[in-house]
């Protein structure tokens, strides 16, 4: 016999629509939907229902249908959660809705539902709060789960759900992986009572190693997309779940099946998972995905007041490659001054001791007299009178082998009893006040007495499954991670308007966390590879490209075409220049001085913009060909796609490819169609005919940027 289904309440968020179903069991459903959408007939469907909180408690019946090694989800812990109230709240253009569960033993999950006015997602939270007199273990908690995906096809569809993920590994981040539900064998079976899950994401401390944490369902017959990310610097997962004629799509903390996590909540305690940040849309998934960047905008237009108009930096890592000097960095300043830079960063190295890599020596932090005979201050005083603010690099959390803190047994984490150690690198634990304590020395003390204005912040190995100090590894992984998060907000207080960029080897933070209190992040390592504007390019559906920092790295042999690719893929974030400035020719520094001219005069457009997607590349991302291209119009802050805007960039990456026919793309609706300037050191040539924009390249490997104005 079905179980009735009635809506229980229904909330409109700006051009969204949160609908709460509440079924006779007392099971609790959120459905997210364009705003007006009509849902199709449900006459014929098997729908079981799916509580927007999924859970499992430990002493609880797992579920069954062959779900066991597959998923936790609707265990019998989902099943003794019943609806209890639910409350709304409106305040100064904030709308927060709070579902309440309850098992009648004093335990309650609260899932609270969040959206500001003008933005075009909102955020998500679960928690448990323990009421009982026992302690009681979690299994699994999520962050969000969304059902019946999709309400728009009747019963007996096929062929209509495309699930799109985000994979990344070291050089390779960002590439959009879509598959079928057929394809990944998320269709019911006959018998509709075996479940399947595909249960992904990533184990240990950084967060964008195999998969950025996001994820998107589309009903390609609707136009509707469905899209998560999460919020979280420890291990995550994210599932796509069948069992019936809809589709569940969920996230939040890896479970204790796939990120051995436990966490035991005392009487009187609560405990909340990561936020998720959700929307819903009509459009494509690139939509999607820059509608969750897009919430992130508030954190950035907050942030130092010298970021706002997204200024050019120097790093001279890839000039000095971790051994930089107060001679060297003097010789850099008088290559580079004047030239429109707004930071210069001493990146790793400076600790150097007794001719030891870099890579094997961080964590003690002390400035080598060998490198800086005068101190670290003096050259930041000669950074300041070239007009730049000093910025300084630190691996915060993790020490090397050759360091006299990497003895500190009493400072690290351990696993198992032992100290934990990789092939070069132990682990600061920063649970412990002792350990704070060191890096308030060591890190802040250093900020503050040598005045930086900017720090680079990396982290180059993970800590894997997770480390001693908690009920399980996971639950011990996710308390140093939130430690860590709570040292980057420490240093963000010590230092009032320091710039602060993520790096963890290149990309591995993309992560709505971490990026909501940086001003950027190292978008990729792949410093000198022609993959670069690949990267870059993908990286807009991840994080907002005026936080995407790229890098241009300069060779005294490069031709000016070289110089011409490299320069322009800047355009598709911030601009960071490194390389051999100190021997380039009038012709190469002319390629140079050029795109800074243009990237200033674009900047606006990377702010605040919204990008498309254009080309016709082949399989690799390493081994390019075909030709790539990224529209960004600009727009008005609060508004995504569509209407009419101020300016325009069209970035062009041709790389290899038979001949040099010319490539055209077709402008959308409201885009700038008049010809301001074109930045191609090659000589390449654009026009715009009615709303078709064309470039006619001369060679291979080349790029042309164009910016449109009204």
């Amino acid at each position: 016999m079905a179980e009735e289904l009635r809506l229980l309440h229904r909330y409109v968020l700006g051009d969204m629509e949160a609908r709460y179903l509440l079924r006779e069991s007392g099971k609790v459903e959120l459905l997210l939907l364009p705003s007006g959408a009509q849902e199709a007939p449900s006459e014929g469907k098997v729908l079981r229902g799916d509580s927007l909180a999924q859970v499992k408690l430990l002493g609880d019946a797992y579920p069954g249908g062959y779900a066991g090694g597959t998923t936790l989800r609707n265990s019998d812990s989902v099943h003794r959660f019943r609806y209890e109230r639910q409350d709304c709240r409106t305040e100064g253009g904030r709308t927060e809705i709070e579902t309440v569960l309850s098992d009648g033993s004093g335990l309650q999950i609260s899932h609270t539902l969040s959206w500001t006015e003008g933005e075009y997602a909102a955020d998500c939270r679960t928690a448990l709060h323990n009421g009982s007199h026992a302690p009681v273990t979690l299994e699994m908690l999520s962050s969000f789960s969304l059902g019946q995906l999709s309400p728009f096809q009747a019963a007996g569809a096929t062929d209509y759900l495309r699930l799109h993920r985000i994979r990344s590994k070291w050089s390779q981040e960002g590439r959009l992986v879509t598959e079928t539900a057929e394809d990944l064998l998320l269709e019911p079976p006959w018998g509709y009572w075996q479940v399947h899950s595909v249960r992904y994401g990533q184990v240990g401390s950084m967060p964008v190693k195999g998969y950025f944490p996001f994820g998107a369902v589309e009903d390609r017959r609707a136009g509707v997309v469905w899209a998560a990310q999460l919020a979280v610097e420890s291990s995550w997962q994210m599932e796509f779940y069948r069992r019936d004629d809809a589709l569940a799509f969920s996230g939040g903390l890896a479970d204790r099946e796939f990120g051995h996590w436990q966490k035991t909540v005392a009487p009187g305690e609560t405990f909340a998972a990561p936020k998720a940040v959700l929307t819903v849309c009509r459009g494509p998934v690139d939509l999607a995905c820059q509608r969750l960047t897009q919430y992130g905008e508030k954190y950035v237009n907050a942030g130092p007041a010298c970021e706002q108009s997204l200024p050019i930096l120097f790093n001279e890592y890839c000039t000095t490659w971790g051994l930089p000097s107060h001679e060297n960095i003097r010789r850099i300043l008088a290559a580079v001054r004047d030239r429109g830079f707004a930071y210069f960063v001493i990146d790793c190295g400076w600790f150097v001791a007794g001719g030891k890599p870099w890579y094997d020596g961080m964590g003690d932090y002390i400035p080598s007299p060998r490198l800086f005979p005068e101190g670290l201050g003096a050259v930041c005083e000669e950074i300041r009178a070239a007009g730049m603010v000093p910025g300084i690099w630190f691996e915060i959390d993790n020490v090397g082998r050759n360091a006299e803190v990497y003895q500190r047994e009493d400072l690290l984490l351990h696993r198992d009893g032992q100290v934990l150690t990789t092939q070069n690198r132990r682990f600061l634990d920063l649970r412990r006040p002792e350990t704070v304590a060191y890096l308030d020395g060591r890190v802040i003390g250093q900020l503050q007495a040598y005045g930086f204005g900017y720090l680079k912040m990396d982290y180059n190995d993970t800590i894997g499954l997770g480390c001693d100090g908690a009920e399980s590894l996971g639950e011990g992984l996710r308390q140093d991670r939130a430690a860590s998060v709570a040292f980057v907000e420490r240093i963000r207080r010590a230092v009032p308007g320091i710039v602060l960029e993520n790096c963890a080897s290149g990309g591995h933070k993309l992560e709505p966390l971490m990026m909501g209190l940086c001003s950027m992040a190292s978008f990729s390592d792949a410093h000198e590879c022609e993959e670069i504007p690949v990267i870059a390019a993908a990286l807009h559906r991840c994080i907002l490209p005026r936080q995407s920092q790229i890098w241009a790295v300069i060779r005294a042999g490069d031709s000016v075409r070289r110089i011409g690719y490299t320069m322009a893929a800047t355009f598709l974030g911030r601009m960071c220049l490194s390389g051999d400035v100190t021997g380039l020719s009038g012709a190469q520094w002319a390629a140079i001085d050029g795109a800074i001219a243009f990237y200033r005069a674009i900047a606006p457009v990377i702010r605040d913009g919204f990008s498309y997607f254009y080309g016709e590349r082949g399989p690799s991302d390493r081994h390019l060909t075909g030709w790539q291209a990224v529209l960004r119009v600009q727009r008005t802050p609060g508004e995504l796609d569509g209407g009419a805007h101020e300016a325009a960039c069209a970035v062009f990456h041709f790389f290899r490819r038979s001949g040099t026919e010319p490539v055209t793309i077709q402008l959308p609706e409201g885009c700038p169609g008049r010809i301001g300037a074109v930045y191609a050191p090659t000589g390449a040539r654009a026009e715009v005919d009615g709303r078709r924009l064309t470039v006619w390249p001369t060679g291979e490997m080349e790029a042309a940027a164009v910016r449109l104005l009204p």
